[in-house]
């Protein structure tokens, strides 16, 4: 490497003074004379090349906006207005272009430039075929994709291979060899979550983050993903560390659905810029894509708006007087045409059979009916007409063998202008025996006012709560085959409010919800015995386990701001655990899929469970111990640390000795504080049990 002036050595001997430095001449700095700088401009000026600019620079930044309105100049600012609203949220726009013709019309298409190319690329993915009304659809590309697509090559060159990655098991908490369950616990308004594993003798944490959604968390109806909810729309979590499986961009998204089989999702954002017609959207949850989108409803309807069948294979939405059946995966509507069914106020989906049960509101002289519609066909396969119909609710037994229709009815009606008033209320309970051959129905009529229904979700057996505000009563009913439902138990003057069967049936809670409530009572249904009455002040709402073998009571920070957390119950209403958290605000176990066994399966192995009593029973005596070996060992280590500590300092204040003493004019004073005469002996007394024996 060639040597520069600067780097040769200088002379310290003595100057005379006619050889004194003149500081006044300029410095040379030319290289001499067959000088050849071999240092390359990147290794030399790594860190200034890199900022030095590009022809290209800021392409990447701009996007095109095409199919935008052709206004004047009155109307322009308007347009820009509009423009910036929906663009503008992707990213600052530091520049925009609105060309013109001659005429000074808009040309229909415009130029944007952002501050990076991240939020040009996430502006041209999220508005891209968006509409801006019925007549003008955006076309957003981005500026270098002219370039790119103008420079195709005319030879084709197959990609390159991508490295395989291995996809983490979704599944993997169904093959805990012990069973154990998980369940999900939000906290504050943050929202921080924590899912853990509801595992003996104590709940281990599998994943705790704080700010993990912005509003609340719901599993998926089998359990595989997690989904949460932030201002860019949803996130699906799943597998041991759960990562992030995939999410949906909807802006202000506040309401999801999911298919039965967790093959699609429907998002719903209220308030969301992105068009009415991005309001509604299904996605497909495996590849992340837009399915469809639809314009939100005309008027307020309840969640969801979408319900699916079964299997995936169809899902429908109730529109006026008519009813949209759609399908799979064409998101089309089904034979191409809606159903057309004349003053129709709901549905529900068989959850066994692709099976629809709809009813008619009575029309002057027509009366109100109950269909029940199988598809994709159209037949119908059963219906009954009813008179004198004020409302109706349609309950569907978990396993799709009984449907039950509630029946509001009334003895006098009195119509005003905008008003409709009934008196003499009565109420009817329609069983539909979906198994039986033509679909026999039978009817159950209560007089009082009813609160609450509910199927046993496996089994025939169904609970009502009725009655007034002085005399709440419950019954229970048993459906049986050719002969009318028979009324098993009546309980009377009951303080409950609402009811939760096990999953399982047989076993069900008697729940008082509410910040005045609180009272439980544990009841088995095979005998009505009364396993257990208990209470837990102000709770929100009650959850069982996917095995029917706990269940968690909590309050709700949502609800109230006194003693917020969660019980941990038996199914037969021995409290378990108490868990008190400051800002608790939900509580949800992760389902499971059904069971894999067949019928007669399950059937063997509850004749036989006797068998496998004594390998439980030992299993949890292998745990119990091991629990209590892991206690006495972690005493004793804690103690020997104890002792080891204790004699270290004992040994220094040894050694410290002859300096207290030095300290102290050589007078001892260590013992002074042990001596009988500067103590003071206090007797304390306390009650520890007491009993009381009876001799005859």
């Amino acid at each position: 490497m060639a040597k520069k002036k600067g780097d040769e050595k200088v002379n310290h001997t003595p100057q005379s003074d006619n050889e004194e430095q003149n500081f006044d001449e300029e410095p040379n700095f030319e290289d001499p004379e067959g000088f050849v700088d071999d240092i390359p401009d990147e290794e030399l000026l790594a860190d200034v090349l890199e900022s030095k600019p590009k022809e290209s620079d800021g392409y990447e930044n701009v996007v095109v906006v095409d199919g935008c309105p052709q206004v004047g100049p009155e109307r322009l600012e308007k347009l820009q207005s509009v423009i910036n609203k929906i663009f503008s949220k992707f990213g600052k726009i530091v520049n925009e272009f609105y060309p013109t013709t001659e005429n000074g019309l808009t040309t229909g298409y415009i130029f944007l430039e952002y501050n990076n190319p991240q939020n040009a690329a996430e502006a041209v993915a999220a508005t891209n075929n968006c509409k801006l009304d019925k007549q003008h659809t955006f076309l957003v590309n981005l500026f270098t994709d002219f370039k790119k697509y103008s420079d195709i090559p005319k030879e084709w060159e197959p990609p390159s291979p991508q490295p395989f990655k291995v996809q983490s098991d979704l599944q993997w908490y169904l093959m805990d060899p012990d069973a154990y369950d998980q369940f999900l616990v939000g906290i504050g308004t943050g929202v921080a979550l924590q899912v853990w594993q509801n595992a003996l003798p104590e709940p281990i944490v599998l994943q705790e983050r704080p700010n993990w959604t912005e509003t609340y968390a719901v599993w998926s109806p089998l359990g595989t993903y997690l989904a949460t909810f932030h201002w860019r729309g949803v996130a699906l979590w799943a597998g041991p560390k759960f990562s992030q499986f995939q999410k949906f961009y909807h802006p202000e998204a506040r309401f999801i659905s999911f298919s039965p089989c967790e093959n699609y999702i429907v998002t719903f954002s209220p308030t969301g810029d992105r068009g009415d017609d991005k309001k509604l959207i299904i996605w497909d949850i495996r590849t992340g894509q837009e399915k469809r989108s639809f314009p939100p409803p005309d008027e307020y309807v309840t969640w969801p708006i979408f319900r699916w069948s079964k299997d995936d294979r169809f899902f429908a939405r109730l529109g006026q007087d008519v009813l949209s059946v759609y399908e799979t995966p064409s998101f089309g509507l089904l034979d191409k045409k809606s159903i057309k069914i004349t003053g129709i106020r709901d549905f529900c989906w068989s959850p066994s059979d692709n099976i629809l049960a709809y009813w008619v509101a009575e029309d002057k002289d027509v009366p109100a009916r109950v269909t029940l519609l199988e598809l994709p066909n159209r037949t119908e396969i059963r219906s009954k007409n009813l008179f004198s119909v004020a409302d109706c609710k349609i309950h569907w037994q978990k396993s799709g063998d009984y449907l039950c229709v509630k029946v509001d009815r009334y003895s006098k009606v009195k119509k005003d202008k905008n008003d409709i008033k009934y008196s003499g209320m009565y109420y009817n309970f329609e069983i539909f025996h979906m198994r039986e051959k033509e679909i026999p129905v039978d009817s159950v009529e209560i007089k009082e006012p009813i609160q609450a229904f509910t199927w046993e979700p496996i089994g025939s057996k169904f609970a009502i709560i009725h009655g007034d505000t002085a005399n709440v009563c419950i019954s229970f009913y048993q459906v049986n085959t050719g002969q009318a439902p028979t009324l098993l138990k009546k309980f009377e003057r009951t303080p409950f409010n609402h009811l939760f069967w096990s999953p399982m049936g047989q076993f069900i809670v008697l729940a008082n919800l509410g910040l005045t409530g609180g009272a439980l009572e544990f009841l088995d249904t095979n005998d009505f015995t009364i396993m257990n009455v208990s209470d837990h002040y102000q709770m929100s709402g009650i959850e069982w386990d996917p095995t029917g073998r706990y269940v968690v009571t909590g309050v709700s920070s949502l609800k109230c701001k006194m003693d917020c957390g969660y019980y941990l119950w038996s199914f037969q209403g021995k409290i378990l655990r108490r868990v008190m958290k400051e800002g608790f605000a939900q509580f949800l176990w992760r389902p499971r899929p059904p069971t894999l066994l067949s019928e007669k399966q399950q059937k063997e192995i509850k004749k036989n469970l006797k068998k496998y009593y004594s390998q439980f029973e030992s299993k949890d005596r292998m745990r119990s111990s091991k629990a209590s070996k892991e206690l006495v060992a972690k005493r004793t280590e804690q103690m020997k640390k104890y002792v080891e500590y204790r004699e270290m300092k004992s040994q220094e204040w040894a050694e410290q000795k002859p300096r207290r003493l030095e300290l102290r004019n050589y007078v001892d004073t260590d013992g002074i504080d042990t001596e009988p005469s500067g103590s003071v002996e206090e007797v304390v007394e306390f009650f520890i049990k007491e009993e009381k024996t009876v001799i005859e």
